[in-house]
């Protein structure tokens, strides 16, 4: 994995924030083009579509693209232009992305990405997020921001010993925030980013004020009844994730069998796009359809699991999580909860998620979907400005 060398010769002191860039070594992108040239391809079955997975078609131009086209060096100097810190917490290495406020009384919130994505998809947030005044907002919606990088993801490195599952990421997160100097925050997350914010709310570490989800993960009883008088969006969403449970293979891998699948993903990079792209791409895609899709955004997150060779620790907490029942757990939430619920996402339903958490705030998006900061942005800080007033 490259990391540049003040990060790899820093003492790992838990009480020592350091700054952080990132650089990749022009042979390491030598050596994935030079991989991805000598591809070898699999077969397809004539007419199977998307049905059998991603695309032959897509998955070909896109990585030809990625090989002769794709400039890493502008996405790296755009992520090098940001505040860029790590920390050593419960012995991990945690990066983070740090940008305060130019006013005075921002509220900190701190923002969790998911899979296959990385902290990256939140770069567009941070003008509106930080400094609404010069975004057309109001100056006392402004949010001191810190993004992590969930440890095992891009720029935290791989964990390095097993139980690093989504209760546990939320305790290094209060851990962070403590020593980053702040009193009283919130939290927003998304994807995997959800289960953790939502571990974070059941811990209820002081300080935290309330959480902003994407998705709340609370299922219907067996019980036909309870479906009784659901609106027709939310018979639509059970469907949705009904479809999706019976296509979602890469969640059945990772949370089973994550450390086979990583030796053909750490080898290829083709392999790699194409695994990405199960999400992105497909069910709740933040790009779409793979053939309008924004590529560059796309490779973004594709080039950082490359050049990290992280592909096997971000899976592993699916495995971690199936393992310990966290992040999907219902239990008493008492942490006021906001859910912000995009219709081509997973469809939280209240009725569902009041029996256990905290609910003040639910709205319900006319467009966007799974990856919400990158397909419908500007609903996305809408939705969170209007839940934190409550806590200025």
């Amino acid at each position: 994995m490259t990391r540049p060398s003040a990060t790899m010769n820093a003492p790992r002191n838990d009480e020592l924030v350091r700054p952080f860039e990132w650089h990749v070594p022009e042979s390491a992108i030598e050596d994935l083009r030079a991989r991805l040239a000598h591809t070898r391809w699999p077969d397809e079955l004539p007419g199977a579509g998307a049905d059998y997975g991603a695309t032959l078609r897509f998955v070909q131009a896109t990585a030809e693209y990625w090989r002769t086209t794709f400039d890493w060096r502008a996405q790296e100097a755009r992520i090098n232009a940001v505040p860029q810190f790590v920390s050593t917490i419960d012995g991990q290495t945690i990066h983070f992305f740090h940008v305060r406020s130019p006013e005075r009384d921002a509220l900190p919130i701190i923002l969790t990405h998911g899979w296959p994505s990385s902290s990256v998809e939140f770069l567009d947030l941070i003008g509106p997020l930080t400094d609404p005044r010069r975004h057309g907002g109001d100056a006392a919606d402004a949010f001191d921001l810190v993004i992590p990088s969930i440890p095992g993801y891009a720029f935290s490195g791989p964990t390095h010993e097993a139980g690093w599952n989504s209760e546990r990421v939320a305790r290094a997160w209060a851990e962070l925030m403590q020593r980053l100097g702040y009193e009283r925050y919130g939290a927003h997350g998304g994807d995997l980013g959800s289960l953790v914010s939502h571990e974070l709310a059941i811990l209820q570490p002081p300080g935290l004020v309330g959480v902003h989800l994407l998705e709340l993960f609370a299922f219907p009883p067996q019980d036909p009844a309870a479906l009784e008088g659901l609106s027709d969006f939310d018979k639509q969403g059970l469907e949705m994730m009904q479809a999706f449970q019976s296509k979602a293979g890469y969640q059945q891998i990772q949370k089973t069998r994550p450390q086979t699948l990583a030796y053909g993903l750490a080898d290829s990079p083709a392999g790699q796009l194409a695994w990405s792209s199960e999400l992105f791409t497909g069910f709740g895609g933040a790009f779409g359809n793979p053939d309008t899709a924004d590529r560059d955004g796309f490779l973004t997150h594709v080039s950082l699991y490359w050049f990290t060779n992280t592909a096997a620790s971000s899976s592993w907490m699916y495995y971690e999580d199936a393992k310990s029942g966290t992040g999907y757990r219902e239990v008493k939430n008492a942490t006021p909860t906001g859910v912000a619920v995009f219709p081509g996402n997973f469809r939280s339903i209240r009725r569902f998620a009041e029996r256990t958490n905290n609910i003040v705030h639910w709205s319900q998006l006319d467009r966007g979907g799974h990856f919400a900061a990158i397909d419908a942005p500007d609903l996305l800080v809408g939705d969170l400005r209007t839940f934190f007033r409550r806590f200025r």
